[in-house]
């Protein structure tokens, strides 16, 4: 295989063969040629010297421990003991999501998780190329929304089949070596937890030896392999899928992952959300039986696609809404336009809406006393509250804190689709998502996809009218979390430590409240 130097270190090449599979030589002349087409646009920093500073964080920091690694003029100074880095990237909100259920799980397991987000260091090569990619993906999300030609012909059959392809990975890895100068400070055999690939490739091919691979999506694709890290999956069938690289190529029957490098460890869930389950089900069990509003949770991502079919949810709880027989938190991310949009979408809505913009204090009490809901019916039970928060980590968090006082998460079955809350599952953006909304109705926390919007809209109905149906699936959270479903991210964190008793799915975990 061939090596080059990047940042004063032999970076092996892992696009001609992967996992033993030889890709073909067109492929790999072809991420090569995309590799130098990335390096002439964005620019060649690979034999620059990087530093990095830990910082606090006015969100992570109170709430989960978390220090953010930023860009600095002097060397990183020696890490806090037990650390765990999150390497991650800012494209929508999901890959946060996750990073702050890793590091929920690392902060209870006694250790200091330090956020690496690649997408965040706006002189880097590295975060250029990542940018460039989040804003035509987005991009093209939108348009899938608005034209179905285009969604039919380019989008769901790129989601789909085109991220499956094997020869998808080798262009990423070339485009990863690309990364590696951000690594120069990162100690080699520190825990370090990736919930993109792109960094688990970048710190495999920088040499670090404790690496885990958090692939996020339910339905298995190329695009997820990190051949060097240890890859985990959060469902059975979803670890079947990647073990065998069954339909990675068409006509062909591929070497699989080897066992050291996959497990499956249940799902990625944060401490706050498992410890508190028992507790949560229990008290929307109990509004629900007294009559009490259902409270919807309706959480906007980062893509921006789907405006006009949000517009259409809430179109349809507003009448009971105003009968106070429903309650809607939307929490519009760090998109102020978006109430903009709302505004001029749903007439009326304002009347009913209180706003809760950039108060991060405000959310965390609104949210805690939310929780006291099941003794008499608060203002937290009535309206329309609209959550919307410039600060990024905000953003994000808040949705964590209004799902537990939530009675159902409505949501595209995306990283969400994994969480111990009630869903109603919306119709996706990307193909790769329908396996999400497939996994919650095994687990009978979700239900399966709605096929239109006006499903949805009948769903929502229902859920308000046929109280059993939430019942059900509080049930079934409780079964789930018992079975250890939701323990993922304690086994990632494991994983990525070094430690050798990992059992899988059904551990016990103090720190779980079990």
């Amino acid at each position: 295989m061939e090596e080059q130097i990047i940042a004063g270190k032999k970076i092996q090449d892992k696009s001609s063969v992967i996992f033993g599979n030889p890709i073909a030589k067109k492929v790999v002349k072809k991420a090569i040629r995309n590799q130098k087409k990335l390096l002439r646009k964005y620019g060649d920093d690979r034999n620059t010297e990087y530093h990095l500073a830990a910082v606090d964080n006015e969100v992570l920091t109170p709430a989960l421990g978390v220090k953010v690694l930023t860009l600095s003029k002097d060397p990183l100074e020696k890490l806090p003991a037990k650390s765990v880095i999150i390497g991650n990237i800012r494209m929508g909100f999901g890959h946060y999501r996750i990073s702050m259920a890793m590091a929920s799980a690392a902060h209870a397991m006694g250790y200091t998780p330090l956020w690496l987000d690649l997408n965040s260091m706006p002189e880097t090569t590295c975060t250029k190329i990542i940018s460039g990619q989040n804003q035509l993906y987005s991009l093209a999300s939108r348009i899938s929304q608005k034209s179905k030609l285009f969604n039919k012909l380019v989008w769901e059959p790129l989601n789909y089949e085109g991220f499956k392809k094997l020869t998808y990975n080798s262009g990423d890895q070339k485009n990863a070596e690309l990364m590696v100068p951000v690594f120069n400070d990162i100690p080699r055999n520190v825990p370090y937890i990736a919930t993109h690939v792109w960094p688990s490739q970048a710190a495999v091919h920088a040499g670090l030896t404790h690496v885990v691979n958090a692939i996020p999506d339910n339905w298995p694709m190329a695009l997820h392999l990190s051949e060097g890290a240890m890859h985990t999956v959060q469902t059975p069938s979803s670890y079947f899928g990647y073990k065998t690289l069954s339909g990675f190529e068409k006509g062909k029957v591929l070497n699989p992952i080897p066992d050291d490098q996959i497990a499956y460890t249940g799902h990625y869930i944060d401490h706050e959300l498992v410890k508190n389950i028992e507790k949560d089900t229990s008290a929307r069990i109990s509004r629900l039986e007294k009559g009490r509003p259902v409270r919807f949770l309706l959480s906007i991502g980062g893509a921006g696609a789907q405006g006009d079919y949000f517009a259409s949810l809430i179109k349809t709880l507003i009448p009971y809404i105003k009968e106070n027989k429903a309650c809607l938190y939307l929490n519009i991310g760090d998109y102020q336009n978006v109430w903009n949009f709302f505004k001029e979408k749903i007439p009326g809505i304002e009347e009913l809406a209180q706003t809760h913009f950039d108060d991060w204090q405000e959310t965390k009490k609104f949210a805690a006393s939310a929780l006291k809901d099941h003794v008499c019916v608060l203002p937290e039970s009535k309206g329309i509250h609209v959550f919307c928060h410039k600060d990024i980590f905000a953003a994000v968090y808040a949705t964590n804190l209004l799902m537990r006082p939530c009675d159902v998460l409505m949501t595209k079955p995306s990283e969400l689709a994994f969480y111990p809350v009630p869903k109603l599952m919306i119709q996706h953006v990307g193909g790769h998502e329908k396996w999400g909304a497939i996994r919650a109705a095994e687990v009978g926390d979700g239900t399966p996809e709605c096929p239109d919007l006006q499903y949805a809209c009948y769903m929502i109905e229902q859920f308000i009218k046929d109280r059993s149906l939430l019942i059900n699936m509080n049930k079934a959270i409780v079964s789930a979390k018992n079975a250890g479903i939701y323990n993922g991210a304690y086994h990632v964190v494991e994983l990525a430590a070094g430690i050798t008793d990992y059992t899988g799915e059904g551990s016990e975990y103090s720190y779980a409240g079990r």
